[in-house]
């Protein structure tokens, strides 16, 4: 069994039901186990700056799956979700990334563990942090981290969340 982190977000449509219908078809894999989601997060478009606001989350998992096969998983349920892919960091009705294992390290064409651009992400690294506030990335506090990305204050909680019981 391996831990792995994803963010999820999204920014077209009803934002709210996109995330929570993906966090639903992750909670029911038979090989994933959803261990923690973090609040839903209103956040500005990282990258491509000229399109909708985002709606962001994180989630904790165990899985017997690779991480390969969990990506296979989460393009899938983006997938079902309505994802096309258009152009880089474009607006998406659901986008599911593994961002971190504590372990798998992976560097091939379909993966990288950790992701590139993780600790460069306050939309990212907010969530992630209610989740797994001790978490330590290349020998660093999350915090750490945190504290360099001057918009980890646009990043804002939103209304609404997963309404998810932990057993």
């Amino acid at each position: 069994m391996i831990t792995v982190y994803l963010s999820l977000g999204t920014n077209l449509g009803d934002k709210v039901q996109a995330l929570t219908r993906a966090l639903d078809e992750l909670r029911q894999a038979p090989e994933v186990t959803l261990t923690a989601v973090s609040p839903y997060y209103e956040t500005p478009p990282w990258g491509k700056t000229d399109q909708p606001p985002f709606l962001n989350t994180c989630a904790a998992v165990r899985t017997s799956l690779t991480a390969e096969a969990l990506l296979r998983l989460c393009q899938a349920i983006e997938a079902h979700g309505g994802r096309e892919r258009h152009e880089k960091w474009g607006a998406r009705t659901i986008d599911i990334d593994l961002v971190y294992s504590p372990d798998v390290t992976c560097a091939s064409p379909d993966l990288q563990l950790p992701h590139p651009y993780l600790t460069q992400r306050a939309f990212v690294l907010v969530p992630l942090q209610d989740i797994a506030p001790d978490l330590v990335i290349q020998n660093r506090p999350l915090n750490a981290w945190l504290q360099e990305l001057p918009e980890r204050n646009a990043v804002v909680k939103a209304e609404g969340g997963y309404l998810w019981k932990k057993f």
